[in-house]
């Protein structure tokens, strides 16, 4: 082969990539415009107030709001009793959020510089910025203590789904009493099966707050195995508790935790079964739900819980009774990370 005929195959080669390239940055930017466009059917969305304020006339529900048009991936309300009603939208963009008390977490891009980032945004009753924080990967998780004193926040630093094993995470925790954060829960001492452990394979995720604004849950995962752990913020511990649990979510009661756990035999794209923990008496319960639940799940109350699975536009929430008994049932298209307030 000539010198001339393989620059000639080299020039060629590199307009192909570049025509891929454009090709897939029209085709990217194509359907991001698609998503800005407000879809036939879909809910009805309009701009105004929202608040996170406690108490009210109503309970709400505040979510990110999924459905496609210029209000997607917003913040919005519906009535608690009016799940499927028209929406109004807050502005406020988030990937990931939560809210109790007053207080709000949104997870949300940072599209001021070059590349994407990442930042975590502490939100007051109407929606302002009280504190922000820079976040070191992907935001997946966040919680919001019942009093809205701590909050927490998780991201992906590698890997990008739970589903498998290679992935690394990040959890963070802010007292907004006194500003102090832990940066990363893996500076706490551990203590398993009774003893002090350490491990540089320690990843946790999924905090969920008790009631006495210094008790959490969390998921521990070390050498291959998950395990449910409760924290105490004032000692800077955590403590195992049980093998195989995920994300868990206290019930306002304090008495469960509802949580994700792998089934043997299923597979291992779609893993995960919901099931509720008594924690006195340490029973699990499976409840009605038989899909796989990627999520941190969310009480409504002392009785039914709400979930997310994927969706035509992005994701649906679903409740099902947290006792094991009843069906599924849908509850909002287009909706994620919904918090109950009121």
């Amino acid at each position: 082969m000539t010198l001339q005929r393989r620059i000639l195959i080299l020039v060629s080669a590199v307009v192909l990539l570049a025509a891929v390239g454009v090709l897939a940055v029209v085709r990217a930017s194509s359907r991001a415009e698609e998503k800005n466009q407000t879809r036939a059917g879909g809910p009805q969305i309009t701009r105004g107030e929202v608040t996170l304020a406690p108490g009210g006339a109503e309970r709400r529900i505040v979510f990110r709001n999924m459905a496609w048009g210029p209000h997607r991936d917003e913040l919005a309300t519906v009535p608690a009793d009016a799940p499927q009603g028209p929406r109004t939208a807050s502005g406020v963009s988030c990937l990931r959020f939560y809210a109790a008390a007053g207080t709000g977490i949104c997870l949300q891009a940072d599209k001021g510089g070059v590349q994407e980032s990442y930042r975590a945004v502490v939100l007051d009753a109407h929606l302002k910025e009280v504190s922000a924080h820079p976040l070191a990967g992907i935001p997946t998780r966040a919680r919001v203590s019942p009093g809205g004193h701590l909050v927490a926040w998780t991201v992906f630093v590698g890997g990008d789904s739970y589903a498998g094993t290679n992935f690394s995470t990040r959890t963070s925790l802010l007292d907004l009493r006194t500003g102090k954060l832990d940066a990363s829960l893996e500076d706490f001492a551990i203590r398993k099966d009774g003893k002090a452990y350490r491990n540089t394979d320690v990843n946790f995720w999924g905090v969920t707050f008790a009631a006495d604004e210094r008790t959490f849950y969390a998921t521990l995962a070390t050498g291959g195995q998950t395990y449910l752990v409760r924290g105490d913020l004032a000692e800077r511990t955590v403590t195992t508790l049980r093998e195989n649990l995920e994300c868990p979510s206290l019930s306002p009661d304090g008495t469960r935790l509802v949580f994700k756990k792998r089934v043997p035999g299923l597979s291992a794209d779609a893993p995960w079964r919901l099931y509720v923990l008594d924690l006195a008496s340490t029973q699990e319960t499976p409840l009605a739900e038989e899909r796989s639940v990627d999520d941190q799940v969310v009480w409504t109350d002392d009785r039914t819980v709400v979930y997310s699975l994927p969706g035509d536009f992005g994701a649906d929430l679903y409740a099902v009774p947290a006792d094991g008994s009843g069906t599924p049932a849908p509850l909002m298209t287009s909706a994620l990370a919904p918090a109950f307030l009121g």
